[in-house]
């Protein structure tokens, strides 16, 4: 008997000991041996779900089938599902389904003249390109990361997703909380300017231009994007206790040490239309880049204000980022997650349309967010309007979050949305890194794949005519007539559409403004 149970004991502390020093799961290095009962639940959780708690698109915010596809494709492990759908489809309210060509163009395979194993899709359009910005150039891939700050992730997970950027050549989105030195491993930013100015910001907490161009000049920042709101918490500031602001955090934010820092609801550098276009223009000017802004939408007066004084020609927004109110948060008040903020097909439908009517949809770079890292969604986001579309959740979920919902707690068990040293340390950025970048390629390669379904190689070129909308009455609308969308919205214009066709063909991309171009090389 004691022989027993001290070879019970050894392998108990061999399986722990492995389980501590191992960097591939998380979990297992944060919570040896019991860990394991987690995998092991899993492996019979579709069992145990069906005859007892929910089925495999219940639960919430991301079900069991969608966090299933986003893991199997980070592992690079089979992401089909067998047997068919489940989903009720003629009892589905608002289900979305993609009507494919009668000849849709093949499928390029390993070894084809043309394939791409990391299937680059640029976007369509020029960011900076209409107001001929010195820095302006075509984004090699239309799936990026969206705004997350370090601080509401931890440093480890910021790092895995920049490295993860590099590999799939997207680009990684900073949030408001500035450039750390966990974003400066080698990807592409979009450095976010929220209400605080974190990064460009002088002792006063007012923009300063000599910290931005500092920033600017430090860090691979290939735009610069104007926070106003969120979608998750749309018309709310933002508290950092002094307890979490560590020498880091106060270095990287241009903050006091353990001085708690408050960041308005509001901008002080502008407060309207009006001056938010001179601001934009003052950014443009003394960096080159691209210069954009990010809202989720709510009282429409002040876009038609924004396109009313963007028809004029002198002054313009580069980009355009809607988030819907479905989008994700560290933390929130439930009122405002639950109530504040429209969803993002309304909200990007609405904007669109009245940047359509004004002219002017085809000279701004929509970008989506809310949702969206699934590749029917995208591509419904896609013949929405967007040019681009940013994942968040779906990332995190990538990089080994469990939606265990603990991000406002600061007790993530995966390391990735805390800052507990404990639970960081099991989150190996070099490990996670090729799960994000595995997850980006696996959409890209589906939203190809839905769009040559189509008839089109590119998702741009898709429009709301080959969507119908399903509801529970065994009905089924043309998704243009749903969003009441007039023919040729949606799409990029004639010359970006030809430029766009002729880089999936893989030839030369016309010549931008500051001289880049871009070319899909077969592989």
């Amino acid at each position: 008997m004691w022989i027993i149970l001290a070879v019970f004991a050894v392998l108990v502390v061999a399986v722990a000991i492995y389980d501590v020093t191992q960097k591939k799961h998380a979990i297992l290095r944060n919570f040896p041996i019991i860990g394991h009962f987690r995998y092991m639940l899993e492996a019979v959780g579709p069992e145990l779900r069906q005859y007892i708690v929910t089925n495999n698109d219940e639960e919430r915010p991301f079900s069991r089938d969608q966090r299933r596809w986003i893991y199997s494709s980070a592992k690079k492990e089979n992401n089909y599902f067998g047997f068919g759908t489940d989903n009720d489809l003629e009892q589905s309210p608002n289900y979305l389904i993609v009507k494919h060509a009668a000849f849709p163009l093949p499928e390029l395979h390993a070894g084809e003249p043309g394939y791409d194993p990391g299937y680059r899709v640029p976007c369509a359009k020029v960011l900076g390109g209409k107001r001929n910005r010195k820095k302006a150039f075509r984004a090699n891939s239309v799936i990026n990361t969206s705004a997350m700050s370090y601080g509401s992730l931890s440093g480890a997970a910021v790092e895995a997703m920049n490295r993860g950027a590099t590999i799939a050549g997207c680009m990684q989105n900073t949030g408001e909380g500035g450039v750390s030195p966990h974003h400066r491993h080698g990807g592409d930013l979009v450095w976010q300017i929220g209400t605080g100015y974190f990064g460009c910001r002088d002792e006063q907490g007012r923009f300063s231009m000599e910290r931005f161009l500092e920033t600017v000049a430090s860090a691979p920042i290939r735009a610069i994007e104007i926070k106003l709101s969120q979608g998750a918490k749309p018309g709310l500031g933002g508290v950092l206790p002094g307890a979490k602001v560590t020498a880091e955090i106060a270095k990287i934010r241009g903050i006091p040490i353990g001085q708690t820092c408050i960041s308005p609801a509001a901008h002080t550098a502008f407060s309207s239309a009006d001056e938010l276009l001179d601001f934009a223009e003052k950014l443009a000017e003394a960096s080159g880049l691209p210069v954009g802004i990010k809202s989720a939408v709510g009282q429409e007066k002040f876009w038609h204000e924004l396109a009313k004084l963007m028809t004029r020609g002198d002054r313009g927004v580069d980009f355009i980022t809607i988030d819907g109110g479905e989008g994700g948060t560290g933390a929130a008040p439930l009122v405002f997650s639950d109530h504040v903020a429209l969803p993002f097909k309304i909200g990007m439908s609405r904007i669109y349309r009245i940047f359509a009517e004004a002219g002017i949809a085809e000279d701004v770079v929509f970008i989506g967010s809310g949702k969206l890292g699934f590749p029917h969604a995208s591509l419904l986001a896609f013949a929405l309007g967007c040019d681009m579309v940013n994942v968040a959740r779906e990332a995190m979920l990538s990089i080994g979050c469990i939606q265990a919902q603990e991000c406002h707690t600061g007790h993530c068990p995966t390391g990735v949305a805390t800052q507990n040293r404990w639970l960081v340390r099991g989150l190996d950025p070099t490990d996670k890194s090729a799960r994000l970048a595995n997850y980006v390629t696996a959409l890209r390669k589906e939203l190809l794949q839905l769009a040559r379904a189509c008839g089109v190689p590119h998702p741009a070129l898709v429009t709301l005519d080959e969507l119908d909308i399903l509801d529970d009455r065994l009905h089924a609308r043309p998704a243009s007539a749903v969003f009441e969308y007039q023919p040729g919205w949606g799409r990029p214009s004639a010359a970006d559409m030809e430029a766009i066709r002729a880089i999936m063909a893989g030839k030369p991309a016309p010549a931008l403004p500051s001289g880049e171009g871009l070319v899909i090389a077969p592989a």
